[in-house]
């Protein structure tokens, strides 16, 4: 399990351990804050680095070492 904090998340780097689509590198470019004001972080936008594609994760799936790689590996 990769240790992680959600404040610190933006501009990480992260690897697709089974890449999707020749996607396989992925930078966090926004961490989505709570409709609710002082809840807590749930969301996070990654961007392919090779198509530029964004989509939404939530950032706990993050810590999957199954499933990614901190770094660009």
């Amino acid at each position: 399990m990769n240790p992680l904090h959600p404040k610190k998340l933006l501009h990480g780097k992260w690897t697709a351990v089974q890449p999707v689509a020749r996607e396989k590198h992925f930078i966090v470019t926004a961490v989505v804050e709570p409709e609710r004001p002082g809840g807590p972080v749930e969301w996070v936008e990654i961007e392919a680095v090779h198509s530029g594609r964004s989509r939404r994760l939530a950032w706990r799936a993050l810590r999957d070492s199954a499933v990614w790689r901190q770094g660009w590996v």
